[in-house]
């Protein structure tokens, strides 16, 4: 999940909420929403590999 932060970057979550914090776990900050993207794909991948 991709959110866009005010100083303008993207920031990658993961998908669920962490059970302890009740917040997303950060996964990355990123300058371009195309990065952010590619990088999701990739720990998409990593995930089931």
């Amino acid at each position: 999940m991709i959110r866009k932060l005010k100083s303008g970057e993207y920031r990658l979550y993961s998908r669920k909420k962490n059970p302890s914090t009740g917040k997303r776990r950060n996964l990355g900050t990123f300058s371009s929403r195309e990065r952010a993207e590619k990088h999701e794909r990739a720990v998409q991948y990593f995930k089931r590999h």
